[in-house]
């Protein structure tokens, strides 16, 4: 259904610096990384698509997040969730909701929410009953 997931960014250098160790630890690999034009983009090993590709506008104008948009990352365990979010924390990102069960949801669904240094909302969440 997806084939790529694009974040504009005013700063591709804090972009990549937020974003790489998410995506390592989310265990995507770099598929390329251009900073001349400037962007880069990700994928899960083995798959041709979705990308998540985070870089500066087409169209030369300031990135803005968006209200009501978010982009949510599948992790394979809770502890990634709680890595990730970590991460996020730790790399410019802001909280938006602690990694915990949301059973509004499902009776399995452990996510945490946080947003970029940009201010785009972000998830990362594990379905898995198990974590």
């Amino acid at each position: 259904m997806i084939s790529h997931v694009y974040i504009g960014t005013n700063d591709f250098e804090r972009a990549y610096a937020f974003y790489a160790p998410i995506m390592a630890t989310l265990g995507h690999t770099l598929k390329f990384c251009e900073r001349d034009h400037p962007w880069a983009g990700w994928m899960a090993p083995g798959a041709a698509r979705p990308l998540f590709i985070v870089g500066g506008t087409f169209d030369g104008q300031p990135a803005q997040s968006g209200n009501g948009q978010m982009v949510a990352w599948l992790a394979p365990t809770r502890e990634t969730v709680d890595a990730v979010h970590a991460l996020a924390l730790a790399n410019g990102g802001r909280d938006e909701g602690a990694p915990g069960l949301r059973p509004h949801y499902h009776d399995h669904y452990y996510g945490a929410y946080f947003r970029d240094p940009e201010g785009n909302k972000l998830c990362v969440c594990c379905h898995d009953a198990t974590g």
